[in-house]
C-alpha cells in the first residue's frame, strides 16, 4: 500500500498485490501483456466521504491519464479535477472504525 496523492479534496493510494506465480503457458510467456496483473487505486472523495477501489482496465486508464497529466506539470487543482472525475463513482460510503 503506498500514499500517492493526498490533499484537502482526495487521498489516492495504490495497492500491489502479492500473487504466487502461475507457470506460464507458451501462450502467456510469449504475449507478457496479457498476463493477469494484481493491484489497483483506492480514491477517497474527502468532501462526499465516499471511496471507490479501481483495478484491471479502468486502474490502467487512470495510471495512464495521471501520468500524461504529469508529463505537463499540473497543479493541485487540475488533479483534483482528474482525480474527480473517477471517485465520482465512487458510492461506497467511507467508515471508521
Amino acid at each position: 500500500m503506498h500514499m500517492l496523492y493526498n490533499s484537502p479534496s482526495f487521498s489516492v493510494v495504490k495497492f500491489d498485490i502479492q500473487v504466487a506465480e502461475p507457470q506460464l503457458g507458451e501462450f502467456l510467456t510469449a504475449n507478457p501483456e496479457l498476463q493477469l496483473q494484481r493491484g489497483g487505486y483506492e480514491i477517497v472523495d474527502k468532501f462526499s466521504r465516499k471511496e471507490i477501489f479501481i483495478e484491471g482496465a479502468l486502474a490502467q486508464q487512470f495510471q495512464d491519464g495521471v501520468e500524461a497529466l504529469i508529463e505537463q506539470d499540473p497543479s493541485e487543482e487540475d488533479l483534483d479535477d482528474f482525480i474527480e472525475s473517477y471517485a465520482s463513482m465512487g458510492h461506497q460510503p467511507v467508515v471508521m472504525h
